[in-house]
């Protein structure tokens, strides 16, 4: 695939968050690179050859290289998915959420894969930013990304899009239905990181199990607030819903 499919290429561990450990390449030798600093740095002195740390296991994604672009800069969207059983299978989506902004402008050229500040949305790596807004914390909200985007490409083709994230959200759920333990007692809430790029696309990034519910403004505090209060009211431990709700607190 790799040798098919030029370009820039991104890593990502599986066990880690905040954007630690992610890196971008364009060439597998920076694979065995990586590799090799790894290994040298994760040894304690005095251990043998043999007592090497095995490499921590990592997620490999061609990098969407040319994004949709608001101010020059790239964004991801977090939205918030609440399974309440996986047989049968019953989501809820949260209405709002947010797009992460990159502190820097944007650039597809290869050589500036290593400005962290233009590539990865994460906050924890934004806020480290020079000129970082302490005011937004990099963040928009849901709807109003949305207003931007109607104003710049319609109604009918935004609607379409949102429609084509809600369908990646069930088709993610759909393809792992079958390997989740169902228990009537449990459910799940997911931070779903999606990204548009520049032909008004949408690509599930990935999926967050153990999504951050710390806040960095007062509207991303009030916002977080808010979705957990609603979201134990479509949990219903005190069992108030009929269960055939299509709109509880806000949870759709």
């Amino acid at each position: 695939e790799f040798k098919k499919n030029a370009g820039i290429w991104i890593m990502k561990p599986i066990g880690a968050a905040q954007g630690k450990g992610i890196f971008l390449f364009t060439r597998l030798s920076e694979i065995s690179e990586w590799k090799t600093d790894y290994k040298a740095l994760a040894k304690p002195a005095g251990k043998s050859k043999e007592d090497d740390k095995e490499v921590e296991a990592y997620v490999v994604q061609r990098y969407i290289q040319y994004p949709l672009l608001v101010g020059g800069k790239k964004f991801d969207m977090r939205l918030y998915v609440v399974v309440s059983s996986f047989s049968p299978l019953k989501v809820y989506q949260y209405r709002r959420g947010f797009a992460r902004f990159t502190n820097s402008r944007y650039s597809s050229d290869p050589q500036s894969i290593y400005d962290g500040f233009s590539h990865l949305t994460n906050v924890a790596i934004q806020k480290h930013a020079e000129n970082y807004d302490d005011r937004t914390g990099g963040k928009m909200e849901l709807q109003a990304m949305k207003m931007y985007l109607m104003s710049q490409y319609g109604v009918e083709r935004v609607d379409a899009l949102f429609w084509e994230i809600q369908m990646i959200i069930l088709r993610s759920l759909l393809a792992v239905q079958h390997v989740m333990i169902n228990d009537k007692h449990c459910f799940e809430l997911y931070g779903y990181d999606v990204m548009i790029d520049a032909e008004l696309k949408p690509w599930l990034i990935e999926v967050n199990a153990s999504p951050s519910l710390t806040a960095n403004t007062k509207e991303d505090y009030l916002m977080k607030t808010e979705m957990l209060h609603g979201m134990l009211d479509v949990v219903d431990m005190e069992g108030l819903l009929t269960g055939t709700e299509e709109h509880v607190s806000g949870w759709d």
